[in-house]
């Protein structure tokens, strides 16, 4: 019976799913890392025929881009390894961490840039080939406009940060191309060299503007801060009639994981109800949660009798290792 001090640990048996053969986002990844190969030599082509400062910081971009890429799918393979013995929790937070380094890499080519075009800006510099600059990087920046928009529509589709924070920066890199092919042109038929460095710098704010919300979200992850989607998600369900003889829940708390969210929760029920039918109640729940939330969930609810919640809580609010239990109970 759910009397005195019963306090039941109930834990789903629900295991999420991990992938073990290829994903689309392996795919798109891979793709990505192809193809950001390809835009970098245009790039970097067209900074050699040039000498323009706004195509070698488009050209550093994509340095920096091609790099945080293979982090970023050495990430994507590390966090869909299934729990082990000494991460019991998974892998899938190292995804907090990719998108984390990738935002970090990105303000880092900013400030590189922005170096660059002062001191082209102070000591000048001669352009040269502007036209055949413009197409090389122009045939780039339609790359990566294609590029961009696929991966961002597979990781939106299959849950996947990593994949969708990899889509962003790749069109951030489309507007830099776009803004690098406008520059040359103009320099090209007004002389205004000046354009170069000014352009530069601001394509520098830019692309350190998309880096810094890469890495709030990062921060945002690892500091386990709450998803609202998912929190209004859950409690919609909970404000809905209770199963059987459970009377209210409380203490929820919940993180969101890669494609996991995982919930904990305290549910009350009714005094005189046996141990079996509570458990079943909770079983009851926990699938209401699991089909409210997208993605793998994993619940633990934890069981307690009906009026003795604070008694029960504060017994051990004094606990230390040194001190037996019976001194609590």
């Amino acid at each position: 019976m759910l009397s005195g001090i019963l306090c039941g640990i109930f834990q789903s048996n629900y295991i999420p799913h991990f992938e073990v053969k290829p994903s689309p986002e392996k795919t798109a990844l891979r793709i990505s890392l192809l193809v950001s190969v390809v835009s970098l030599g245009l790039k970097l082509s067209g900074f050699w025929l040039t000498s323009s400062t706004t195509a070698m910081s488009d050209a550093a971009e994509s340095i920096i881009h091609l790099l945080a890429v293979s982090f970023v799918y050495y990430g994507l393979l590390l966090s869909t390894k299934p729990a082990d013995d000494k991460h019991l929790y998974g892998h899938e937070r190292v995804e907090f961490l990719s998108v984390g380094i990738e935002g970090a890499v990105i303000i880092l080519a900013g400030i590189t840039i922005i170096y660059q075009a002062v001191n082209d800006y102070l000591y000048g510099h001669n352009l040269r080939e502007l036209i055949n600059g413009a197409y090389l990087i122009g045939s780039a920046g339609l790359i990566n406009l294609a590029l961009g928009s696929y991966l961002v529509t597979v990781g939106r589709r299959e849950g996947n940060m990593i994949v969708v924070s990899n889509g962003k920066h790749t069109l951030t890199d489309v507007w830099t191309s776009a803004g690098s092919v406008a520059t040359l042109l103009i320099i090209q038929f007004t002389d205004f060299v000046l354009l170069d460095s000014i352009v530069a710098g601001l394509l520098a704010f830019f692309i350190m503007y998309e880096g810094f919300k890469l890495l709030s979200y990062s921060v945002d992850g690892l500091m386990d801060s709450r998803d609202p989607e998912i929190d209004r998600l859950i409690r919609q369900e909970l404000s809905k009639d209770l199963p059987g003889g459970m009377i209210e829940v409380h203490n929820l708390r919940h993180r969101t994981t890669g494609s996991t969210t995982w919930i904990e929760l305290h549910a009350v029920f009714e005094k005189q109800l046996d141990l079996e039918t509570a458990h079943n109640d909770a079983t009851s729940l926990e699938k209401r949660l699991i089909d409210a939330v997208t993605g793998d969930v994993i619940v633990t609810i934890h069981l307690e009798p009906e009026g003795h919640h604070e008694e029960v809580h504060d017994l051990l609010k004094d606990a230390d290792q040194e001190r037996p239990l019976e001194d609590f109970i």
